[in-house]
């Protein structure tokens, strides 16, 4: 007889139970199958972000190649330039996102960024206010690389124009960085504009002095100067009475290089004045000793003799 199995009297019933834990196995992944796709995409995402940032950087090498011929303005052409390199590197991180599946939770998170975004933008407005004034500074140019230029009480030359700052070069040999916004708002004298620069020197010289000839002498002692602009006559006019002298205004055109020139001519006329004979005075005190309760000049000169025991 016969003997009935614990599955019944269907025998295949013992063959398809195993067979379907053999196919639910089949469709688990395993760590050691994710980790290898893991890494392939990975690297996928790195090779992206390298080729783009090349692309970025020959990208903007053109465009700042290709604007100056147009433009003929480095400081646009370089904000250009640079807007190009940022956007490049943006497409190219994004892509390498998407590859990683991280796009759309990225975008979702910035949506939702909103009233951070708000804050942020309080945060950062004074580096957007000098980001928009460098933009503008760079429009309408009025300063240059290597202008000698005076401004927020700084004087220097420009060495770099960038979109938030502007660094100079001080005297001193400082470097100086002033914000765009600053520059813009405040007065700024350009020296670099004009190939001269007017020098008005003020000298004063002896009651006792003849005044044409003192003129004709200060004249004669920096005409030929090399530093002076040889098409622009100076110009010689007293100007008033003071305590201890007659003051008079010099004013000479000079070349570039200021500081230099500014030393020559003065250089000049204190050998000429010196060689005349002509005084330049300077403020003297006297001393009275004859107030009430105090002692003549003489007499003190007496006592401090007789207390040397001369």
């Amino acid at each position: 007889m016969k003997r009935p199995n614990e599955f019944g009297d269907r025998p295949s019933a013992i063959i398809r139970a195993p067979n379907r834990a053999r196919r639910s196995g089949s469709a688990m992944i395993t760590l050691p199958e994710w980790l290898p796709a893991m890494l392939k995409v990975l690297v996928v995402a790195v090779i992206i972000l390298i080729a783009f940032w090349q692309l970025a950087k020959l990208a903007r090498k053109g465009a700042d190649g290709f604007m100056h011929k147009f433009i003929k303005n480095d400081a646009i052409s370089k904000v250009m330039a640079n807007f190009i390199f940022y956007f490049i590197i943006f497409e190219g991180i994004f892509i390498a996102l998407s590859t990683l599946d991280l796009d759309k939770p990225i975008t979702q998170l910035l949506a939702g960024a909103g009233i951070l975004g708000l804050a942020l933008s309080f945060a950062f407005q004074s580096i957007a206010t000098n980001i928009i004034s460098g933009i503008i500074i760079a429009a309408t140019r009025p300063l240059r690389m290597f202008d000698l230029i005076e401004t927020n009480g700084f004087m220097g030359v420009v060495e770099e124009i960038d979109l938030r700052v502007v660094k100079l070069k001080t005297y001193d040999g400082q470097d100086v960085f002033i914000p765009s916004k600053e520059i813009l708002e405040k007065p700024l004298k350009n020296y670099g504009t004009t190939p001269s620069r007017r020098l008005m020197l003020s000298v004063g010289v002896s009651y006792g002095e003849n005044l044409e000839r003192v003129r004709e002498i200060t004249l004669d002692a920096i005409d030929g100067l090399p530093s002076l602009m040889p098409n622009r006559k100076p110009v010689f006019s007293y100007s008033g009475f003071d305590d201890s002298a007659i003051s008079f205004e010099l004013h000479v055109w000079l070349g570039t290089d200021y500081l230099m020139a500014r030393s020559e001519v003065i250089i000049a006329i204190k050998k000429a004045y010196d060689a005349n004979d002509i005084t330049i005075p300077f403020p003297i005190r006297t001393l009275d000793f004859g107030i009430k309760g105090g002692m003549q000049l003489s007499e003190t000169l007496i006592d401090s003799r007789n207390g040397n025991g001369n």
